[in-house]
């Protein structure tokens, strides 16, 4: 007669094994090059917030001309923010992915960090990538551009505000990733067995998606 063999939760119940040495080396790593790029890229932002925009926004229409890239401010900021940003985004996700074994009490410190930039990066193509467009048409006069005081001046408080958005949302990214560096790397990690196929292919599709979102914003430098 055959033994009963044990089935339900029983059979993928999660084990205990000892943390991978090159998984910590990964995910250390991955963290100290976030949190440079989260200090460098805020106080960035903070100066381009208070000090660039405060310029150009200090009295428009008339005040459009200091914007970046017209003849008055012949610089794209976008050649110092998108590389470091970018990378910023990889490093963030290989250590969710390098740490993805972790407890959670320390995986949700790297889940924090990845998600923030993820979404500040996706805010900044979706709103602030239109809105550039229609304050440097304004600048330039172009044909249908917008020419209403009241809505140019209702455009920049916009921008302005979204932008503030953007500082505390990075303010919270950066402290995530100090949190996660103060903490010890845990001594364990949890297995659940060999992943699915579904579970792979759900794997790979997010890294494909992610390739492709760093891939169309930093074509914005092309």
């Amino acid at each position: 007669m055959r033994s009963p063999q044990p089935e339900g939760p029983c059979m993928s119940s999660p084990s205990v094994v000892p943390a991978s040495p090159w998984r910590q080396r990964i995910v250390r790593g991955a963290l100290w090059f976030a949190a440079i790029a989260w200090g460098v890229l805020l106080g960035a932002k903070v100066f381009d917030l208070v000090v660039l925009a405060g310029a150009w926004s200090a009295a428009p229409p008339a005040s459009l001309r200091l914007l970046p890239y017209g003849a008055a401010y012949p610089v794209n900021t976008g050649d110092f923010f998108i590389p470091p940003s970018a990378l910023l985004l990889v490093a963030t996700w290989i250590a969710v992915f390098s740490g993805w074994r972790t407890p959670m009490r320390y995986r949700r410190w790297l889940l924090a960090s990845a998600l923030t930039i993820q979404v500040v990066l996706v805010f900044t193509v979706a709103s602030f990538w239109p809105m550039n467009a229609a304050l440097w048409a304004i600048a330039k006069g172009a044909p249908g551009a917008l020419q209403d005081q009241a809505g140019i001046e209702a455009l920049v408080h916009a921008w302005l505000r979204n932008d503030w958005l953007r500082v505390i949302a990075a303010t919270v990214g950066f402290l995530s990733t100090l949190r996660a560096i103060s903490l010890p790397f845990p001594d364990a990690q949890v297995v659940t067995g060999p992943a699915s196929l579904a579970s792979r292919l759900a794997y790979a599709g997010c890294v494909l998606l992610l390739l492709a979102f760093v891939a169309y914003f930093v074509s914005e430098l092309l």
